[in-house]
């Protein structure tokens, strides 16, 4: 598998907090909706796909079931959202604030 994020893929991404790794998502997905908001479907499918190689080195390195299950999620929504129908209604306001929390505590935890 080719990785974007080849330093993070080597192990890296397994030494960075829980928060950290879903800022670091959040921030993917932010750039995602904003060239979205631009109608660039091409630069926000790249951004989103950074974000899903993201979700799937956080579902690689996760511990505990509960964690594994919301990243799962997250992922299926991700994908429903940027490549898919959006049957489960997301909205930019709702990817802003879901991933908001994060950013915040893992600037916090620095």
């Amino acid at each position: 598998m080719s990785f974007q994020h080849k330093d993070l893929a080597a192990g890296r991404w397994k030494e960075l907090t829980f928060c950290t790794q879903m800022a670091n998502i959040g921030s993917e997905v932010e750039r995602a909706l904003n060239w979205q908001a631009k109608q660039n479907p091409v630069y926000s499918g790249k951004a989103a796909e950074r974000a899903l190689e993201l979700l799937d080195l956080t579902l690689d390195s996760v511990t505990g079931m509960a964690r594994r299950k919301e990243v799962s999620r997250v992922r299926e929504a991700v994908v429903d959202f940027f490549m898919g129908s959006n049957e489960f209604c997301s909205t930019d306001k709702s990817w802003r604030g879901y991933f908001l929390p994060f950013t915040y505590a893992a600037r916090r935890l620095r």
